[in-house]
């Protein structure tokens, strides 16, 4: 058959980035017999609490990371012991929402068979199990399947958890956009039964006969060049940072306040490597307008771009920020039209306004009540003086509702009716998660897990994170506003966990101890912070916020948050072309 023009000149750009050398990750992906490699082995081997191989990475895959505890590693080597490996498990849950069945179930696990015995809320608007025996593996992906959930396709080369905004008060509007969430959630999962025949079925592969005649039509054979997120938010609430995923749905509605369509964005992105400068965090940008019956469409052909032309060699570069960069944002908009067989109208007019969550009882539009909690760094665990794993389990015995976790490690007990409003609010109270001496700064701060566990920390995170925002609190009440707040996120390390890119102040580890202080994000979360002092302690973090602050209450305009205001004086320059200037430090 003779190729078109057009066809001709898609082969071409795709044999360009095939002339180079692939990263080694293309060849795991591509000899893994759809993700299954040998992991049925792997699981039965005695001598490691670890995977061998390419089975550490293909895990990933299927929802887990092998780690262990940094804490005792030293111990454990000088014993000539291996260190104490166990896997991090990450559920796929769209737009958080779990039901208190469900949730009853998970706890069992959490406490009867996990290291730590906490679960922790995340960012991605699901849960993490940490420390996970290898021996209980199985066990628990059976235990996943058997309550409906799975972890299918929340790491690695695949569109991760799907988030959506956690809006209990317009109910149908909410309603509508999370059902979105989970369509697209379910149309760009593998098709691969190998998650199945690994965790659920115990298969070793025997043949590749059948294997053979499977095929990832959406994904492809080997899958997307890196991790993939998407996100679907109802304006004026940017509580899932829509502009740090690569791809975004932005809910419009008519004149009747019915969802009638999507404004599109791509290209977001948060992770970057010190000291290169190939690597940089950016924001979405505007491809157009969808209505509801092309939204799957257009989802559908932006992977596929992502998948065809996302740079295969260089992991650094793979993201689709950088897929922009190189085909051009209209280059990469044509390729998407062609793909989903229409055009994007014009972007709808839309506005953020603000971020985080509105902690406490709301009502919605349904007459039906919602309690958001606020769970620090998204940590449930049972600790003398805060009960909340156990507390969250007593709510779920009695809740009629669902849960939705937040894009901001917090918690809504949806759904409560009139009546029994009053005995989960005495619930949460009786175990802590209702508490008075919460800060609106402690409510609008955030952090990735970092050490003792994550393989990549460089620094503390959740563990400093508490004590980090007393000190907060002590200079904002020093300076007369112990109410007021700045959008404050910790990472250890630059690989965006705690989207510290997106904050007003933004600290990311370096070495232990040490962190580079970025500021001058905004709160609505559309502006990537700038680098202010780079590889300093805690301490001196603390001394130059106590001095920025100062001058922040007292120069400041009406209403002025931070993140505008060290933008408006100069003491720090906007981010305008990320691509460009992300590294200049003047």
């Amino acid at each position: 058959m003779t190729k078109t023009s057009d066809e001709r000149k898609e082969v071409e750009m795709k044999l360009e980035w095939q002339d180079k050398p692939l990263s080694d990750n293309e060849r795991l992906k591509r000899e893994s017999k759809f993700l299954r490699g040998t992991i049925v082995e792997d699981l039965e081997n005695p001598l490691t609490g670890g995977f061998t191989g390419d089975n550490f990475q293909l895990i990933r895959f299927h929802g887990m990371y092998e780690q262990d505890d940094r804490d005792i590693r030293a111990e454990r080597l000088e014993e000539k012991l291996e260190p104490l490996k166990f896997m991090l498990l990450r559920c796929r849950l769209p737009g958080g929402i779990i039901k208190p069945a469900q949730w009853i179930e998970i706890d069992k696990f959490a406490r009867e068979h996990t290291y730590y015995q906490s679960i922790r809320l995340t960012n991605r608007q699901t849960f993490q199990y940490h420390g996970v025996p290898k021996g209980k593996l199985q066990s628990m992906h059976r235990l996943l399947h058997r309550i409906g959930l799975d972890s299918i396709a929340t790491a690695s080369d695949m569109n991760r958890n799907v988030l959506c905004t956690s809006n209990p008060i317009e109910s149908e509007l909410h309603q509508q956009a999370y059902e979105f969430a989970k369509k697209i959630s379910e149309h760009l999962l593998p098709r691969s039964r190998g998650y199945l025949d690994v965790w659920i079925d115990g298969k070793k592969v025997e043949s590749s006969d059948d294997i053979l005649q499977e095929s990832e039509p959406i994904l492809g054979e080997t899958y997307l060049p890196r991790k993939f997120k998407t996100a679907v938010a109802i304006p004026p609430l940017n509580d899932v940072d829509v502009y740090g995923n690569d791809m975004n749905f932005i809910a419009i509605q008519d004149d009747n306040g019915q969802l009638c369509g999507f404004n599109v964005l791509v290209g977001g992105g948060l992770s970057f490597e010190h000291g290169n400068t190939k690597t940089y965090p950016d924001v979405s940008k505007e491809l157009g307008f969808v209505t509801l019956d092309k939204t799957l469409a257009a989802a559908e052909a932006i992977v596929t771009t992502q998948r065809d032309f996302g740079n295969r060699h260089d992991r650094k570069n793979a993201r689709t920020r950088y897929t922009l960069q190189n085909m051009t944002l209209e280059g990469f908009r044509q390729e998407v039209e062609k793909r989903m067989g229409c055009a994007f109208e014009p972007i709808r007019p839309f506005e953020f306004t603000e971020r985080g969550d509105r902690i406490g009882w709301v009502k919605g539009i349904d007459n039906k009540w919602h309690l958001t909690l606020f769970i620090e760094s998204g940590r449930l665990t049972d600790k003398e003086d805060k009960p909340l794993l156990t507390g969250m389990l007593e709510i779920a015995k009695v809740h009629k509702g669902d849960f939705r976790i937040t894009a901001n490690q917090n918690m809504i007990v949806a759904n409560v009716a009139e009546e029994d409003k009053e005995h989960i609010e005495q619930l949460a109270r009786k175990y802590r998660l209702i508490r008075n001496d919460v800060s609106k700064q402690r409510e609008n701060a955030m952090s990735c897990v970092a050490l003792p566990t994550c393989p990549l920390a460089m620094a503390e995170s959740e563990r400093i994170l508490p004590d980090f925002i007393t000190e907060m609190d002590k200079i904002l009440a020093k300076y007369g506003i112990p109410d007021d707040y700045i959008i404050t996120r910790i990472t250890g390390c630059p690989n965006g966990c705690g989207r510290s890119m997106l904050a007003e102040i933004g600290l990311v580890g370096k070495a232990v101890g040490r962190y580079n202080l970025h500021i001058g994000g905004d709160r609505a979360g559309v502006r990537i912070p700038r680098l202010y002092k780079e590889n300093i302690t805690i301490p001196e973090i603390l001394a130059e916020l106590d001095m920025l602050i100062g001058r922040w209450v007292s120069e400041r305009n009406e209403e002025e948050a931070f993140g505008d205001f060290v933008i408006r004086q100069k003491i720090v320059r906007p981010v305008f072309n990320a691509a460009v200037d992300f590294w200049d430090n003047q």
